[in-house]
């Protein structure tokens, strides 16, 4: 597929109390202001801790991913989030920043980790973005 989605691995192992930590890393566009970026990161924020989740919280600060250039963006930070692992939660999380990236006029990049897996996200072509997400979440999930 594209270049703008990939997977790669080495991340922490979800708890063993029923409760799987996801880790999203929003890495701006690289147009943006650092006010303009944080403004958006806070809106996934939001947007986030209106779902069903056990909670929410800011995680460490994130290594330059992989792919950057000297002139990308910098990480604004990891968002952490606990989810029930029965709850079946995890489909809506990856929805919610799936439609949050695709509402954005500009080129924000979002790193998913879960179980040490890794997936990136942007604005791929909604076929591409569909078909890398659901096999993502099949892997995390019971179907």
């Amino acid at each position: 597929m594209g270049d703008d989605t990939s997977t790669r691995t080495g991340h922490k192992e979800s708890a063993a109390d029923g409760i799987t930590t996801v880790e999203l890393i929003v890495i701006p566009d690289p147009e943006l202001d650092p006010e303009q970026a944080e403004r958006a990161a806070r809106r996934l924020r939001a947007e986030i801790s209106g779902l069903d989740i056990e909670s929410i919280g800011h995680g460490p600060a994130a290594p330059v991913p992989d792919r950057a250039k000297a002139g990308d963006a910098v990480t604004i930070g990891a968002i952490v989030v606990a989810l029930s692992a029965a709850g079946g939660v995890f489909p809506t999380l990856i929805d919610t920043v799936r439609d949050w990236l695709g509402r954005s006029a500009v080129r924000h990049r979002v790193s998913v980790t879960i179980d040490g897996d890794t997936i990136e996200l942007d604005r791929a072509s909604d076929a591409e973005r569909r078909a890398l997400i659901d096999a993502y979440i099949r892997r995390h999930t019971d179907g």
